[in-house]
């Protein structure tokens, strides 16, 4: 019997231990192998399907994650709702170390990584100017107050092609733009969710201030990935109260992506 899951979560590889009755299943598909052996086991009622971004090893630096791979693998196992949580540099000096941004909008700045699975048999045209759904956006930042966090209902995600950090100067532009945070992993996650007509929740969580705000000295990988590490056992409590909270039956505009358009390939 090939198994099944409800909901996808995408995040660092500290999530295993979200998931009971958990099993290990390889998928390969026609992108190639996603970033590590996809994990499914239940968060309470809930099927769940976990890939960590970076591999167990955290081998995949931003630019080289196997995105098409590991969201194609998740809609193959009947994943519909993507949770996705990762760390992020604050370009707000109100936003400081712990906040919690739900984003409602992303702007590209990478280069060169593939962002889409219809570059051939004819154009396909999504509709992403509201790359986020809303269901999963109103239930994430309910939670999130609920449970305590310094959380903050909307803002631009900014991302970068990495792995290097931003400049100064190239901070205080994107602050100047008017957006909220800068990452390296949103893009093209959040696309190829839609491509997919899948439900994509991104779950921002502020490890520094970047380089160009007042109130930062510049950032290293250390203090990220030592903050993200102290705050993982809060932030799967998170996950996985919105996980067990999503409504299997979506009345959200992302499942209708793809109505109308003619497809070069039949989807999983």
């Amino acid at each position: 019997m090939v198994m099944t899951a409800d909901i996808g979560v995408i995040g660092g590889s500290g999530f295993y231990s979200l998931l009971d009755d958990a099993e290990e299943i390889e998928i390969t598909t026609p992108y190639g192998a996603p970033s590590d052996i996809i994990t499914v086991g239940r968060i309470g009622g809930r099927t769940v399907a976990f890939v960590p971004r970076h591999g167990r090893d955290h081998r995949f630096p931003p630019h080289r994650i196997p995105y098409q791979a590991n969201l194609w693998a998740l809609r193959s196992l009947g994943v519909r709702q993507v949770v996705a949580p990762s760390a992020v540099g604050s370009l707000r000096a109100e936003y400081g170390p712990g906040t919690l941004v739900i984003p409602d909008q992303l702007v590209d700045r990478t280069s060169g990584r593939a962002q889409t699975y219809y570059d051939a048999g004819g154009a396909v045209h999504v509709p992403f100017a509201d790359p986020y759904c809303p269901v999963g956006r109103a239930l994430a930042y309910s939670r999130a107050e609920a449970e305590g966090w310094n959380a903050v209902d909307g803002g631009t995600l900014v991302i970068i092609e990495g792995p290097r950090f931003s400049t100064r100067a190239e901070s205080r532009w994107f602050t100047s733009n008017g957006w909220s945070i800068v990452g390296m992993t949103g893009h093209p996650e959040a696309v190829l969710a839609r491509e997919l007509a899948l439900c994509y929740t991104s779950l921002s969580l502020v490890t520094d201030h970047d380089a160009g705000v007042d109130t930062g000295e510049g950032v290293t990988q250390e203090e990220v990935f030592a903050f993200f590490a102290a705050n993982s056992e809060r932030m799967r409590t998170l996950v996985g109260s919105v996980v067990a909270e999503l409504p299997l039956d979506r009345a959200c505009p992302c499942g209708d992506a793809l109505n109308g358009i003619k497809l070069p390939f039949e989807l999983p």
